[in-house]
């Protein structure tokens, strides 16, 4: 999906602000920087010559197929307003499951401002971005077209769900601008805000990110609050508990060949002990390399803990042995929950 809009400021960036002001920004302290600030507001303070932005809508693995436990399950849990589960697999985001869009997608971009010069036969300027500059990515997407932003914060098309990544280009050129998507489809559903384990849906279509799984499994860097680690449940990087729930995804588009799933299924609890070098090569071209080892094996070391499984305590056993702090620490909480059962 495609959409175009004007290079006008933000209109919702007061949302944004009031966001940051009251810290649901978590450890994410790059976002407070004047100038990532001040060119969120604006998009001319990115590409002063920027006369229009083209958006880009490109879909991922569906987040409801038959890895989730299956089509039956699926459908009784929507209807009982209860997430789709994999009972006690170890779980990862589905955008996860492919190549890493941040390597991907600027690829993608860049070809299609090659193709745009080549047209016109002459540069012209140009900056794109992925989920990966000071852009307020979701409010001009809908400003473009592309759908509405629904209570989850994620940005919804009726015809494609919320399956797909966001990307931007901003062009020095005059381009007929989209109706703008206005009308709201959300009604008075609320699965996402029922269904979410940790409750970091807030009320204006924003998150409280320092309790959101995926931002605990993959920015926050430290140890995870006790209180937060039960309600994590599988999840060991990313979370889409939101998307399972939302009516809207049965419409979810196929994947983009770069990001069918090519990590084995389903994820072992050995991996609680992979070495950095095992580590590295096996997610090497993966989002999953951000967490870092010491992430990973933390996510994985809680979610042991959550299935109570007695049979992974020698793993957990051996994980206290590592050099790294927050993995024994994480071990050790995993194994006190077992042995209390």
């Amino acid at each position: 999906m495609a959409g175009v809009t004007s290079s006008e400021p933000l209109q919702n960036f007061n949302v944004f602000q009031d966001w940051i002001n009251k810290n649901y920004h978590g450890e994410m302290n790059y976002l407070l920087a004047e100038r990532s600030m001040t060119r969120r507001a604006d998009p001319k303070q990115i590409l002063p010559e920027c006369k229009s932005i083209l958006v880009l809508a490109i879909p991922y693995a569906p987040v409801s197929d038959g890895r989730v436990g299956g089509a039956d399950k699926n459908q009784h849990n929507l209807k009982e307003n209860k997430p789709p589960y994999r009972d006690n697999e170890l779980q990862i985001a589905s955008y996860a499951l492919g190549d890493d869009y941040h390597d991907v997608l600027p690829q993608k971009l860049k070809a299609i401002v090659d193709f745009i010069e080549e047209q016109l036969g002459e540069k012209i300027p140009n900056r794109y971005y992925t989920d990966s500059g000071p852009i307020l990515e979701r409010e001009l997407a809908q400003r473009a077209g592309l759908g509405w932003i629904g209570k989850n914060s994620m940005l919804i098309n009726p015809k494609a769900g919320s399956t797909f990544f966001l990307a931007e280009i901003l062009l020095g050129i005059e381009l007929e601008p989209d109706e703008s998507f206005s009308t709201d489809h959300c009604g008075t559903c609320n699965r996402c805000i029922t269904a979410c384990p940790t409750n970091c849906i807030l009320p204006d279509r924003t998150l409280d990110s320092s309790r959101c799984i995926s931002y605990l499994t993959i920015e926050h860097k430290n140890e995870i609050a006790e209180n937060l680690r039960e309600q994590m449940g599988n999840w060991i990087f990313g979370c889409d508990i939101c998307q399972q729930v939302c009516p809207w995804n049965r419409f979810a588009q196929p994947a983009d060949s770069a990001f069918e799933s090519k990590i084995p299924l389903p994820v072992l609890t050995s991996d609680l002990l992979l070495d950095p070098v095992a580590f590295n090569q096996r997610f090497k071209k993966s989002p999953i390399k951000r967490t870092k080892r010491r992430g990973y094996a933390r996510n994985i070391a809680i979610a042991i803990g959550n299935n109570k499984n007695k049979k992974d305590v020698p793993l957990l056993e051996q994980a206290m042995q590592d050099d790294e702090p927050l993995i024994q620490t994480h071990a050790k909480w995993a194994i006190d929950k077992i042995n209390n059962e």
